[in-house]
């Protein structure tokens, strides 16, 4: 199976790994239907390993960013390689967040120990994008997860200019 070793968040995307206006009220649930979204994935093995990893991390430390963001995820032997889900909320959703604003926009990110170096440098990418307020307007207002994946894809563009 090949590796995917972008740092490009649109790469990671297709359609069927976004959801758009999840209708999860909490944490726990808005988590378990990301993790749910990886289901069938090739490069998952066990979807109830990964999401042990991913609730053992976010029991560490909240990965509600700021602005908006939450961005759960893991290192898990049950993934191949670096994956990705995606979602919008319908309402805001309590993620204890550092800056106590609640999570709307959230990407899962999973992938094996070895890929250490790439999962660090999306977060910090996804970080970067949704630090700018055009971008958060484009992915709350995306109708469908084609649009979604596009306002990523133009906001990573303009990263580089």
């Amino acid at each position: 199976m090949p590796t995917t070793q972008t740092t490009k968040i649109n790469q990671l995307l297709d359609p069927t790994r976004v959801r758009i206006g999840l209708d999860e009220t909490s944490k726990t649930a808005v988590i378990d239907a990301l993790v749910d979204v990886l289901a069938g994935h090739e490069a998952i093995s066990s979807l109830d390993d990964v999401r042990t990893a991913v609730f053992a991390r976010e029991e560490k430390m909240s990965t509600g960013v700021g602005k908006g963001l939450g961005l759960p995820h893991a290192k898990a032997a049950a993934a191949s390689d670096t994956v990705a889900a995606f979602a919008t909320t319908e309402e805001p959703v309590d993620f204890g967040a550092v800056d106590d604003v609640p999570v709307r926009i959230l990407l899962l990110l999973v992938g094996p120990e070895e890929h250490k170096s790439q999962h660090v440098k999306i977060l910090g990418r996804i970080s970067r994008l949704v630090s700018r307020a055009s971008l958060r307007d484009r992915l709350l207002g995306a109708k469908t997860p084609e649009t979604a994946i596009e306002a990523l894809r133009d906001g990573e563009d303009a990263l580089r200019s």
